[in-house]
């Protein structure tokens, strides 16, 4: 069990002050139609009971659930524990009482870290550790007081507008309801439920005369339907079947449900202008604009140029208002918060104020005609990806084009870039603080746990303060749990943490007892790994995953777009960074001494024994060793190039086989965790399908988003190509290794044949490959082979050890 001594460093709560109150002003009509929407207390306490029997089925018994009312919290949300007065060996040990199910669950959760010394994380980043839970009738007591958290802001936010696809896309209810478990144990009582809208918009233009043949062009693939949502391509990896059509809305009611029952507001989907081109016919004279080209290679009309309906079209209104319409008839009155983007990616034709200001209350209207208590919940993106359209003036007229209370900005990267400071807090407009933190669903060891332990209270406290929230707006999750434990428990904490204490805290609890190597590398980990201040979005460039296609005899990258668009990445973001400088040379990102991580890597090892048959530890030191190996073959890589620009071929033999090397290693590394595997991802896509025609369609669209992503032709790869990369084995193996290998093939026939290097034929072998690959069905390991100690003790000592003897 944790010392309490420990605990009580860590958490300092204090009540919140009565001026706080009047923050809410503007979304406090919101709050009571929320809290009068919410499902009664005995369902909301049997969802409780559910989830406390699927996490921990032998302790059923051991607590009460008790919703309660916010009068309790002075009108706050809270949750509030306490010992149980036991009158015999039967009756539970805990009482824990919230003013919704998900503040019952937030409580459990607390007592399980900070009692029980327990820990919980998504299963593919190691999955629970409570085997420091004391047995039922041994759990440890409170004081007598009990302890009672409010949270300091109403919200906690969760998801991103492409989670839906670079993560949830092949889950299927089982998933969904351990997700769910997760996020209320997580506190989150606002997240977005996009699942299955295809359904509902396939009924909605039905009744505007658009047949499902006319929607087949409409829709993208299941991997893909996140873009095609909002008018970035269309068709891409479709057309939908009617069975995944039913299938997801089937899934949609669950998950709504279920989000009900734990006491949760779900933001549903609206209308923001994207539509299929046969309106263009129905409705000939409507303002209908067909957009510019998003990455596609060629300009590709198959998938490149959608069509976008003016907001100032009264078409705009009546569709909008009958999507809102459509989705309560199918849901019921679940929600008044709606999220909607017109503007991401999507500048205004003009600057003009007060057209912009018509604008967004179009674009309102369109969802409270459906709703009228509708509240438009607006990603804050565009305010920093296009910041040189939306300057003060253009900011203000679409903040304040539609009611005072009506509209609620994520300040979506507010853990690197944020927005509030620069903005007067979005003009008055209430906001939430987010975390972005992950691009494509890469994985990569990154963090920023200082900004992450400081930056909300920083902005709730700072005077004049509109934050109504916090929030987790990844593009993918189930990475780097340490980061998305801590920025839960913001949404519970009024002061800043003590972050090198809350580590120690974090260590004994993912693993279940204290290791003191192991605590002495998470040190350094704080320290390098997770705590980056360099500003730079972590898009994972590291060249394993994301290879360089350039010809290295001119020094510069070609067959890339410099100014690309990229969701959630800004106008002109580079594919790969440069340190001109230094070198013309790609530079993939490194925030910290490599030399430093090495050694925590040392120590994780050390701790190794003692740690035998952990599930988490097995992860951490499975992706800790896979990142110290990927920066290595990054200056593996560099020498490699060099040694071909001094036209050195024995020199770029000998690195460009260490490179290779590297990657056979890691994927044997990785092969050893059953949460590092292609083959899982391939498998739960081909499990939704329901026929051969299916099962191809949906591995193609598996495949495809990881690898190219988009279009390609005969001599340029896809703008997207490794956007989603991933470290797994069986495609590090597959994928990456050849690609590297035909490219150094390449470069040193130059050298043998004195004559430059062919990039345009490297790259028709190459693209050629990937597409077959694309289009192929080799089955890959579902299981992990192989001792992951083993095997990464035998990677250090192959690599590092006598690096670090020698310092």
């Amino acid at each position: 069990m944790l010392k309490l001594g420990i605990v009580f460093l860590i958490l300092i709560l204090t009540p919140l002050l009565p001026a706080a109150l009047s923050k809410y002003e503007a979304i406090e009509p919101l709050l009571q139609r929320l809290d009068s929407k919410r499902a009664p207390p005995s369902v909301q306490e049997a969802a409780a009971i559910g989830l406390l029997k699927r996490l921990l089925p032998i302790h059923f018994s051991s607590f009460q659930f008790k919703i309660v009312s916010k009068d309790v919290c002075g009108g706050d949300s809270c949750f509030l524990i306490n010992n149980h007065n036991k009158s015999s060996q039967n009756e539970p040990e805990i009482i824990i009482r919230g003013t919704t199910a998900v503040e019952i669950a937030s409580g459990l959760h607390w007592y399980l870290k900070y009692w029980c010394g327990a820990h919980v994380s998504w299963d593919k980043t190691g999955g629970i550790q409570t085997t420091s839970i004391p047995e039922p009738g041994s759990l440890p007591s409170l004081k007598d007081e009990g302890l009672k958290i409010k949270r300091p802001v109403p919200w906690n936010y969760y998801q991103n507008v492409v989670t839906s696809s670079y993560s949830y896309v092949w889950w299927n209810w089982e998933r969904w309801e351990k997700e769910l478990d997760w996020m209320a144990l997580q506190g989150v009582n606002l997240p977005l439920a996009f699942t299955g809208q295809e359904a509902i918009w396939q009924k909605v233009f039905k009744d505007f005369n658009i047949s499902s043949k006319d929607l087949n062009n409409f829709f993208g693939g299941p991997a893909f339907l996140a873009w095609a949502r909002m008018g970035n391509l269309h068709g891409w990896g479709g057309p939908l079947s009617q069975n995944w059509l039913d299938q997801q809305l089937v899934l949609q009611k669950q998950i709504i449900s279920r989000m009900l029952e734990l006491g949760m507001t779900p933001v549903l989907p609206s209308f923001s202008g994207n539509v299929p081109a046969a309106l263009t016919k129905i409705f000939p004279s409507a303002k209908i604009t067909r957009l510019g080209d998003w990455n596609t290679v060629d300009g590709d009309p198959r998938w490149c140029c959608t069509y976008l309906l003016d907001p100032s079209d009264p078409l705009f209104v009546e569709i909008g208002e009958a999507f809102i319409r459509k989705q309560i008839k199918e849901y019921g009155d679940v929600t008044d918060i709606y999220n909607c983007d017109t503007f991401n990616e999507n500048s205004p034709p003009t600057n003009d104020p007060e057209y912009i200001s018509n604008l967004g209350a179009a674009v309102y209207k369109g969802i409270s005609k459906g709703d009228k208590d509708a509240v438009w919940l607006m990603q804050g993106w565009l305010f920093y990806s296009d910041s040189s359209f939306w300057k003060p003036p253009q900011m203000k007229a679409l903040l304040h084009s539609v009611p005072f209370g009506k509209m609620i900005v994520l300040d979506l990267f507010a853990d690197v870039k944020p927005i509030w400071k620069n903005s007067f807090q979005f003009y008055g407009t209430p906001y939430i603080w987010c975390m972005l933190h992950n691009f494509g669903g890469n994985i990569e060891m990154y963090g920023t746990l200082d900004s992450i332990s400081s930056g909300p209270v920083d902005a709730r406290v700072s005077a004049n303060s509109t934050m109504v929230g916090v929030g987790m707006c990844m593009e993918g999750i189930e990475q780097n749990p340490i980061v998305y434990e801590l920025m839960s428990e913001m949404a519970f904490r009024d002061k800043k943490v003590k972050v090198s204490e809350w580590i120690k805290s974090y260590c004994h609890r993912r693993y279940g007892k204290v290791i003191h190597q192991v605590e002495s590398a998470w040190e350094i980990l704080y320290h390098t790994i997770y705590n980056c201040t360099d500003g730079i979005a972590d898009h994972n460039h590291d060249f394993i995953v994301m290879f360089p296609d350039w010809n290295p005899s001119t020094n510069s990258v070609t067959g890339t777009s410099n100014n690309q668009k990229i969701y959630l990445l800004p106008p002109g973001n580079r594919r790969y960074l440069f340190q001109e400088t230094l070198s013309d040379m790609p530079q993939a990102h490194l925030w910290y001494p490599s030399d430093d991580v090495i050694k925590a890597l040392q120590l994780f090892l050390a701790g190794g024994k003692n740690l035998a048959g952990s599930l988490t530890y097995r992860y951490d030191l499975v992706d800790l060793t896979r990142q110290v190996l990927s920066k290595l073959a990054n200056q593996v890589y560099h020498k490699a190039v060099t040694s071909y620009q001094k036209k050195n071929i024995e020199a770029l033999q000998f690195h460009s086989n260490k490179f290779l090397q590297l990657i056979k290693d890691i994927d044997v590394l990785l092969a050893s965790d059953d949460n590092f595997l292609l083959g899982t991802w391939l498998e739960s896509a081909k499990k939704l399908a329901v026929n051969p025609s299916e099962i191809k369609q949906y591995e193609w669209n598996a495949r495809t988003q990881v690898t190219m992503w988009f279009d390609t032709n005969e001599t340029t790869q896809s703008k997207l190509h490794d956007y989603a990369n991933k470290f797994w084995s069986g495609l590090l193996e597959s994928y990456y290794l050849p690609r590297a290998s035909t490219y150094f093939s390449h470069l040193t026939e130059s050298l043998r044949q004195n004559d430059k290097f062919k990039l345009i034929e490297w790259r028709k072998q190459w693209i050629s490959q990937s597409n077959k690959w694309q289009e192929g069905n080799e089955l890959y390991p579902v299981k992990a082979k192989g001792d992951a100690l083993t095997i990464s003790q035998a990677l250090y000592e192959k690599y590092f050890q006598n690096k670090l003897i020698n310092h």
